[in-house]
């Protein structure tokens, strides 16, 4: 006996359902005086009782008769009848697919930015000549396939100067939709493609399509001109022998006797009695109980508001992500309610096909639509974490959201931690605002469970690092060890250098062999130095550093350069009333005593001596050891006056 399954998803979706209701309702309330603007919906059995209750159908607005509502079905149409029903007064209900207008307002809307647009469907079908009554006639190229997008592409895009904007039929193929996004070029900056196969589509679609792979034959029922219904033969069509039927009769027509396991889907247009019908036929002839309803109440199940649900990720795109939640909604996810990252983009978050659990925040049964919440899931699990990472002394990660009163909220695992202005790190003189948005790391120090509140401190990060690092550095330090650090603050008597979470001072006169009346005069705040440790007191924190290099000392380079006796050049760099220092070679400075400037009584070296002139001296006594030099003007005169007395002898 053949095994029977239904598809997870099938029968009246939410548009065609809402359409007819509407319809249905007129009826009672007019007494009969309804017109719809073509078939309601693509299904006999549903057109002609509703013809039997006095709905008269019309191809043309002028048909219309006095006193008679129109209504738009749930394909939609173009502005244009819209215009003419308004302009002659004309009362009509617009019972056009939430999704179908979602559809009509893109369009509109990126046609008149000045976007060309490009619709995936069949240009023949209402629904479609709807949307391009939207974007206007000539702004637009409907494509059925890749191959017709493809050649779009290669004969029009290069002369196009408009950008683009892409959408899809409601009911259109996934299976070609997806090799459709293939064709497009990768470089898509002034391409935008919008998702806006229906998810209940894009789900009947995919539950046939693994279904059909799992049987010997599909059953697909619905009206032979609904789109969808098509597209569910197509789909399944791919994978075993299938039929489309339209009612419970056609069944006696199939050969089904060969076929050890029968699926069974119904399109977008079937009503519920027509499939109950399909049923229960379906078990007399095969004898087999289906549990068909079952699986089509399912798909009418309810949601509330502040509910757990779990979805599957159909689409997304750069601001939304687009789930099933397995009712006749469509689920929206705005990025803001996926994460608090601004550098992230829902694909960044979740991928298509992904299982994942949302809290609904609002309903719209009107229109169809579900938006719901990953972050408030995300912070029920993520309080969880945070309290246990407090228990832990767990330093986390998050985004700085706002700048409050009094401090910042951090975002942690979709948990808002606030972090006191005293713990953030930020002196006082500072604003907040330089962590807006950025990623910090932080420890929390308080929470209130029954409030799910917490408190967390950036700085209390920072202290166990530095204190971390000192262990670390305390660990290897010794004296004459090279480090690169970073000048962290400058004082009249030294600099404080970063070696690494802990800082050591450079004394003023470690900083250059030359006198220098500031440590500004050599480095500046940011400056990175090569200092090496000259003196260690762990007990006390205190480290000695050393800045000038050895080989720089210029008393090394006089002691091998110069000896006693020599006559050089020298500069005066200073007077003084005992005599003048002199400048031999940059570092190295001899004084010229009072007695020595010249060969007589000198009373005042002013007289004889200026700042800044260059004499010509005798080196007369080095002392290294002590770093003091003599030179004497004095000596050359003397040799000078022998060497005259000497000729003249």
């Amino acid at each position: 006996m053949a095994e029977i399954k239904a598809a997870q998803s099938a029968g009246f979706c939410f548009g065609v359902d809402r359409a007819v209701k509407l319809v249905y309702e007129e009826l009672e309330k007019n007494s009969g005086k309804v017109a719809t603007l073509g078939p309601i919906i693509h299904n006999k059995d549903v057109v002609d009782d509703l013809k039997n209750k006095g709905v008269r159908i019309v191809d043309d607005l002028v048909c219309l008769e006095k006193g008679e509502k129109a209504v738009i079905r749930s394909h939609g149409v173009g502005r244009d009848v819209y215009e003419y029903l308004e302009s002659n007064g004309i009362p009509y209900i617009d019972a056009t697919c939430p999704f179908v207008s979602r559809i009509h307002k893109i369009v509109r809307e990126y046609a008149e930015k000045g976007y060309y647009i490009l619709i995936a469907g069949d240009r023949n079908h209402p629904e479609v000549q709807g949307i391009v009554g939207h974007c206007g006639e000539k702004n637009c190229f409907v494509f059925k396939d890749d191959t017709e997008l493809r050649d779009f592409f290669s004969k029009n895009y290069t002369k196009l100067e408009k950008k683009l904007a892409i959408a899809a039929q409601t009911t259109y193929n996934i299976l070609v939709w997806g090799e459709c996004l293939k064709v497009i070029p990768e470089d898509k900056e002034n391409i935008l493609v919008f998702e806006t196969i229906c998810s209940a589509t894009s789900k009947r679609q995919s539950d046939a399509a693994k279904l059909s792979r799992e049987v010997d034959a599909m059953v697909i029922v619905g009206g032979k001109n609904s789109s969808n219904t098509k597209k569910l033969f197509n789909v399944c069509s791919e994978n075993c022998p299938s039929y489309h039927i339209e009612n419970a009769d056609e069944l006696y027509s199939l050969n089904l006797k060969n076929a050890d396991k029968i699926g069974i889907t119904a399109g977008a247009s079937t009503p519920a009695y027509i499939i109950k019908e399909v049923q229960n036929t379906m078990a007399e002839i095969l004898e087999e109980d289906i549990n068909f309803e079952e699986a089509l109440e399912q798909s009418f199940k309810k949601v509330h508001t502040g509910e757990r649900v779990k979805a599957y990720v159909a689409a997304l795109n750069n601001s939304e992500a687009i789930v099933d939640i397995g009712t006749k909604h469509t689920g929206y996810v705005p990025l803001d309610e996926l994460t608090d990252d601004p550098g992230k983009k829902p694909s960044d978050v979740l991928s298509v096909g992904d299982e994942v659990e949302l809290i609904v925040t609002k309903i719209n049964d009107q229109e169809g639509i579900v938006m719901l919440s990953k972050k408030k899931v995300d912070e029920l699990v993520g309080f969880d974490n945070i309290v246990k990472a407090k228990d832990e002394d767990k330093v986390l990660e998050g985004i700085v959201q706002n700048v409050v009163k009094g401090g910042i909220l951090v975002s942690v695992d979709g948990v808002k931690v606030f972090v006191p202005a005293s713990q953030t790190g930020v002196g006082r003189d500072k604003s907040l605002e330089v962590l807006l948005k950025q990623k910090v790391e932080l420890k929390v120090i308080e929470t209130n469970e029954s409030r799910r509140r917490a408190v967390g401190s950036i700085k209390a990060v920072s202290k166990a690092q530095k204190e971390a690092a000192k262990a670390k550095f305390w660990e290897t330090a010794e004296v004459d060890k090279v480090y690169k650090g970073e000048v962290k603050s400058i004082t009249s008597y030294g600099v404080f250098v970063d070696l690494g979470g802990i800082d050591g001072m450079v004394h003023i006169s470690e900083l250059s062999w030359s006198r220098i009346k500031h440590p500004s005069q050599v480095v500046k705040t940011g400056d990175i130095l090569e200092v090496y440790i000259k003196e260690l007191d762990q007990e006390a924190g205190r480290i000695s550093l050393g800045y000038k290099k050895s080989e720089d000392n210029p008393w090394e380079k006089f002691k091998n350069t110069y000896n006693v006796g020599d006559v050089v050049k020298a500069t005066v760099v200073s007077i003084t009333p005992f005599g003048a220092f002199a400048q031999i070679i940059e570092g190295v400075d001899g004084l010229i005593h009072i007695s020595q400037i010249a060969d007589k009584r000198v009373d005042n070296v002013n007289d004889i001596l200026s700042v800044g002139q260059e004499v010509d001296v005798k080196i007369t006594e080095i002392d290294i050891e002590n770093k003091r030099i003599s030179i004497s003007i004095r000596a050359l005169l003397e040799n000078s006056e022998e060497a005259e007395d000497e000729a003249e002898d």
